[in-house]
């Protein structure tokens, strides 16, 4: 836990202790060590409350902390140690809340941001070394494990290709085949096997660093949101002063003065709304969804256009097969049957997805003898006493005793991402066509957050405009905006944050510095980078995309759960200023009668829970 959640519970446990100690004083009958105890847990607080609106003020920024202030300071002053103890309680009180939501929102969050890496393999004269990150410098030559993200821009060395997962980066779903001299990018993945880079930037300058500079970028630019509470804190002070001024008219008591700033000390605002905020966020956790402070659910109850990005988010982000065609003499069973007995020694993305399709269907598959790889092309080997081989045109008709006529046929059509071909005994057996498919949820996660709220859609994606457009069609949203690369994105949410609150979700490093630059942004972290989970608001972490309309509906129920206890807090106040400003209520009554306001406040906050 860090120094500033600590300090968040220490804030709270001071003024209790010494309520009840001071507390148990006075019941031993010693009324001066009562008051002792409970001015030493009043003045501290008093003291960080002063620094906290000091700080606040020179920041331009204004809260209804100043009541509490003023409640306090009365209190000292006018020896009403008790009622100054219970409004500090009070305050401590919603603070500790904020301090656990943060807390919570951060352990959760450490295993999501573990995937950012730390470390190179470095050769050097005592050959292959690992070494911490920034200890790589231009020059180094690097090897790059299987799984492994690259760690620096550079080129590809040697004679083993790297097949790259760049859909993080570039919005391109399916991986993409480097060979020596191809210059590559960080923060892609390694798809297949190992392969040795040269380092041309330090990890420092690389595009990872750059994406990440553009997410600093984009924080600092956002202006700070005004909290929910405070946006009230300027009508409620103006009425407190009003009272306060009616009683000391009305009396020359000083007390009845106190009386009024005790039961006027904004506590429903302060415990109120922090309990709806912290139970919403208990409610999006529960549903998967993890928000990183009650500032941002807030601001998620407000949002009107969503925009989304495709690979990853509103698709798979993996390809999937939609068709197997078939050549003359060959059924759709028998090429998946040999593509998929082939490939299942293969740790190749496209290998597995084939393999697992045929395990689906209940296909029996042999086992493959004297299989040989070209990494990026396909594979070869002998399948039932038949020489096979799987990959792209290329590779495939290279295999061919004779060359087919029209062979690229059976591997066109709209929406393709990807085909491999398949050739059996020396003859061309058809075409497994793969894409990226859309995800079966997300057609439902747009028309569910029509019903919260969200008044457009728009789709920001990497990658090519044909495949966008037909996605975007399908889903009905209202822009597709394709081919785009981090800064464009950051542009878009800028135009539309101009009209109305903007909720941006995306999944790779390519979507952080937007996500960082919406009023929110929503990470899919199940199977997204360590840079968007970090950049984010919030992070879903289950790898469904309804999830989202479920973050709407809560946050939209919390807020309005949060104005409630506003409105009940500030209406029975009222009533109660009323009656101190008359003098009905002393010091301490007030206090009291806050602590029932309080109550009520409170116990409807805690609808936010059944969100």
């Amino acid at each position: 836990m860090k120094l500033r959640e600590l300090e968040g519970f220490g804030l709270f446990l001071w003024p209790a202790t010494a309520l009840l100690a001071g507390l148990a004083a006075w019941a031993w009958g010693d009324q001066a060590w009562a008051d002792r105890l409970w001015l030493i847990g009043t003045g501290p607080i008093l003291v960080v409350l002063i620094l906290t609106i000091i700080r606040a003020l020179a920041k331009g920024q204004f809260g209804l902390d100043i009541i509490a202030a003023f409640s306090m300071a009365g209190a000292l002053w006018l020896n009403e140690y008790l009622a100054g103890i219970i409004v500090a309680l009070m305050f401590s009180g919603g603070t500790m809340l904020e301090s656990f939501a943060q807390y919570r929102a951060r352990r959760d969050m450490s295993a999501l941001l573990a995937r950012n890496p730390h470390l190179a393999h470095r050769y050097d004269k005592q050959g292959l070394r690992t070494v911490a990150l920034d200890a790589v410098v231009p020059g180094d030559r690097l090897l790059v494990k299987a799984g492994e993200t690259v760690p620096a821009d550079g080129t590809i060395t040697g004679s083993s290709p790297g097949v790259l997962d760049e859909s993080a980066l570039t919005g391109e779903p399916l991986p993409v085949t480097h060979r020596a001299g191809s210059e590559i990018m960080s923060g892609s993945v390694n798809a297949a096997g190992p392969f040795d880079m040269l380092v041309t930037q330090a990890p420092a300058q690389s595009t990872y660093a750059g994406i990440i500079r553009l997410v600093d970028e984009a924080q600092n630019s956002k202006a700070p949101a005004q909290r929910l509470a405070d946006r009230y804190a300027l009508y409620f002070l103006a009425l407190t002063a009003i009272m306060a001024a009616l009683a000391g008219l009305l009396s020359d008591d000083p007390r009845r003065i106190l009386a009024v700033l005790v039961i006027a000390t904004p506590c429903p605002l302060i415990l109120g709304v922090p309990v709806a905020i912290v139970s919403g966020l208990s409610a999006a956790a529960r549903h998967g969804v993890l928000i990183k402070s009650g500032g941002a659910l807030e601001r998620l109850g407000r949002v009107r256009v969503l925009l989304f990005d495709k690979t990853g988010t509103l698709t798979q982000g993996r390809p999937d097969i939609i068709s197997i065609n078939a050549a003359k003499g060959f059924t759709p069973d028998q090429v998946l049957t040999f593509a998929a007995s082939l490939e299942q020694v293969s740790h190749h993305g496209v290998a597995e997805t084939i393999t697992a399709a045929a395990i689906a269907k209940g296909l029996q598959l042999q086992r493959p003898t004297r299989v040989k790889e070209a990494p990026g092309a396909g594979l070869s080997g002998t399948v039932a006493a038949k020489q096979v081989a799987s990959g792209s045109a290329e590779f495939v008709f290279a295999t061919l005793k004779a060359k087919p006529r029209n062979g690229h046929a059976l591997g066109e059509g709209d929406g393709v991402a990807l085909t491999v071909f398949v050739s059996i005994a020396g003859k061309l057996a058809g075409a497994i066509r793969l894409a990226d498919s859309i995800r079966p949820e997300s057609e439902n996660a747009i028309s569910n957050a029509r019903k919260y709220g969200i008044r457009r859609f728009i789709m920001v994606t990497g990658d090519r405009r044909d495949v966008a457009d037909e996605v975007g069609a399908r889903l009905g949203v209202d822009e597709v905006h394709a081919e785009l690369k981090p800064a464009e994105k950051v542009a878009i949410v800028a135009r539309e944050q101009a009209i109305e609150p903007v909720l941006m979700v995306g999944d790779g490093m390519n979507d952080a510095p937007a996500l960082a630059a919406a009023e929110v942004g929503i990470a899919m972290g199940a199977r997204g980078s360590a840079a968007s989970a970090q950049a984010a608001d919030a992070v879903i972490v289950v790898d469904k995309l309804d999830r989202v309309a479920d973050a709407l509906r809560i946050a939209r129920h919390s807020r309005k759960v949060a104005l409630q206890s506003v409105g009940i807090g500030m209406g029975l106040s009222f009533v109660g200023m009323i009656a101190a400003a008359l003098g009905y209520l002393g010091p301490v009554e007030g206090a009291l009668a806050q602590e029932v306001i309080d109550a009520a406040a409170v116990l409807n906050a805690l609808r936010a829970l059944r969100s």
